[in-house]
């Protein structure tokens, strides 16, 4: 005869540290700045399912590549002990400041978010201009005029997109967790930020890890964020949308108009996110 479990004798899991919240039968705890994940006690299932996103590439500055997003990692059924884990969360780069032409790219990648001892999301790359390439990262930045999109992180997100020599010098948009960032095309249509992946971690869905969108001169059309958090991309004289905080979402580029590249925009901060049955 088969015997039944009785579900009194269950243990679950006591931890500490983030904002914590509840989903049923499961506890979340939410770090959006770093901080630590303490056990307590580890219950019969000693596992616990997770989301890291680290912070995003900061927009290029001059007509160029959005920012790439924050390498995104998630798993389930990770095994713990009753100990402490220092959370690291990262922090998005900056876009490029506005400069006279010709213009310093100054943007820089965002920083590594860091489940110590389980996991690390690398930090987004920058966007890239007429005087350098986008830069690898997590999902790597969109590219301005010939130059190279940076490269993404395999398992964590996807390259930056291309952009044109021609024309208007429509930029790349930044990579994000799914997709590649969208090229420019023609002579003034700058590209759109990748976008991002959902998660219900949370207990509702959430889209998060968006690439920034390229930006063009003059005349034509900035691109958009992507999905997830990603800002926009200037056109002419606009200025770069940031990407979102803690969602890791790229920086959108900024445009240029007459002798002055405008600032792109800030790469978004990352997250961490811990979820384990409670009850």
């Amino acid at each position: 005869m088969q015997l039944l479990r009785n579900p009194l004798l269950e243990s679950f899991t006591v931890a500490t540290g983030g904002t914590i919240t509840t989903d049923g039968d499961y506890k979340v705890h939410s770090f959006t700045s770093s901080g630590t994940f303490t056990v307590t006690e580890l219950g019969d299932d000693d596992t616990v399912d997770y989301l890291v996103i680290a912070g995003a590439g900061g927009g290029a500055g001059h007509s160029g590549g959005g920012g790439g997003a924050g390498g995104y990692l998630t798993d389930t059924g990770q095994t713990v002990a009753a100990t402490s884990y220092t959370i690291t969360i990262g922090a998005g780069g900056s876009g490029a400041g506005p400069q006279a032409d010709p213009c310093p790219d100054n943007a820089t990648s965002g920083s590594d978010s860091v489940f110590t001892g389980i996991d690390t999301a690398t930090g987004g790359g920058y966007g890239g201009t007429w005087q350098r390439n986008g830069a690898a990262g997590g999902s790597g930045g969109g590219a301005g005029y010939a130059f190279t999109p940076g490269a993404g992180t395999g398992g964590q997100g996807y390259a930056g997109g291309a952009g044109v020599s021609t024309g208007n010098r429509p930029g790349g948009g930044g990579g994000g967790a799914s997709e590649v960032g969208e090229a420019g095309s023609g002579s003034n249509v700058a590209g759109a930020g990748g976008d991002g992946l959902s998660s219900s971690i949370t207990g509702s869905a959430v889209v998060r890890a968006g690439g920034g969108g390229g930006a063009v001169k003059t005349s034509g059309s900035g691109g958009a964020g992507g999905n997830g958090g990603g800002g926009a991309g200037g056109l002419g004289g606009v200025t770069g949308i940031s990407g979102t905080v803690n969602t890791g979402g790229g920086g959108g580029c900024g445009g240029f108009s007459g002798s002055l590249g405008r600032a792109g925009g800030d790469g978004g901060s990352g997250i961490v996110i811990i979820r384990y049955k409670f009850q």
